[in-house]
């Protein structure tokens, strides 16, 4: 795939013109207030204890959207007490949570992780178990799911999935511990989004972000510019229903994380492939460069000129760098 986007000059200057709702903080605010108030605290049974020791993994849910219950990996080191890092990890288009073995770097190291299976998906090139409005998984697309109004939107329940997520992570964590938020593509785009919305009771927010070729941002321009699937499913359906043009776009805006990036404070790691087909770099940068933190201050990205979607496997060890520097963890 060539360069098909704006030069690395202009990318760092790129903001998108997609207008933010009016109200944007307070709706999703209300949404996640809803669903706390209809959800109770997360279940986690210990699941494989004599193979995957000395980490331990339980079979974890929680209560997501509407109540609806989803579920989840939750794996930690051996014996890790109060104060333990926390980590949330969300999963990329099309997958589920997998297996437990998936997930083993971060416990290995001494962090926590909770790992959200996504609603409706975990059909494709990972396992699932959670449905939306309907038991299990599906080979499902789900880009345009009720995409006529934001309160019907897939990804409006999705996002609140993922706050609630880190609400789960909290409860099993304590009141001490620090929390971080990673994922990848679709991932990375939930993790922005829950690093945006999530705030605590008492405040707190979540301490560090990792975003790598995240999905969903400056959403408007994607579905116009991205050669590849998932964001041509949009314009594939609305050229076929042109009465919904205008209704599908403002829906768009009320998850597009080019704008709810305008709410992170955590410390935040990002990657931009610019060779990518699937997330073009353009709309990458575009919720970088709204993250109101300073470079190298608050916010870093890691820029790969010759990548495709998938970003090089070093850049893990940068995560881990990062990780450790932002959100140490100490091991047994």
């Amino acid at each position: 795939m060539p360069w098909y986007d704006l030069s690395l000059e202009k990318l760092r200057e790129y903001r998108t013109p997609t207008a933010e709702p009016e109200g944007l903080g307070e709706w999703w605010a209300a949404k996640l207030a809803k669903a706390r108030g209809a959800g109770g605290e997360p279940r986690i049974v210990r699941y494989q204890e004599d193979l995957y020791r000395p980490v331990e993994v339980y079979d974890a849910e929680f209560s997501g959207a509407g109540g609806d219950r989803i579920r989840a990996w939750y794996l930690k080191p051996a014996g890790a007490g109060g104060g333990t890092p926390h980590v949330v990890k969300f999963v990329g288009y099309g997958g589920g949570r997998g297996t437990p073995g998936e997930h083993i770097l971060l416990p290995a190291l001494g962090y926590a992780v909770l790992v959200m299976d996504s609603r409706g998906q975990g059909g494709r090139w990972s396992s699932g178990a959670t449905g939306d409005g309907v038991p299990g998984p599906e080979n499902s697309l789900v880009m345009t799911r009720g995409i006529a109004s934001p309160e019907t939107y897939y990804y409006t329940r999705m996002y609140v999935d993922a706050a609630r997520a880190v609400d789960a992570a909290r409860a099993l964590a304590g009141p001490d511990a620090p929390l971080a938020v990673t994922g990848h593509s679709q991932g990375g785009g939930l993790a922005l989004a829950a690093a945006a919305l999530w705030r605590g009771l008492d405040g707190d927010a979540v301490s560090v972000c990792h975003s790598d070729t995240p999905f969903l941002c400056d959403i408007q321009r994607a579905i116009t510019l991205a050669p590849q699937a998932p964001y041509t499913e949009v314009p594939e359906f609305l050229d076929r229903n042109v009465d919904l043009i205008d209704a599908a776009l403002d829906t768009l805006r009320y998850v597009d994380c080019a704008l709810l990036a305008r709410q992170i404070t955590a410390k935040t790691l990002m990657s931009v492939a610019l060779m990518d087909d699937i997330c073009p770099p353009s709309t990458v940068f575009a919720a970088y460069n709204e993250i109101p933190l300073a470079d190298a201050d608050g916010k870093e990205i890691a820029v790969y000129p010759y990548s495709g979607h998938s970003v090089p496997q070093v850049h893990a060890e940068r995560q881990l760098r990062h990780l450790r520097e932002h959100l140490p963890a100490e091991m047994a």
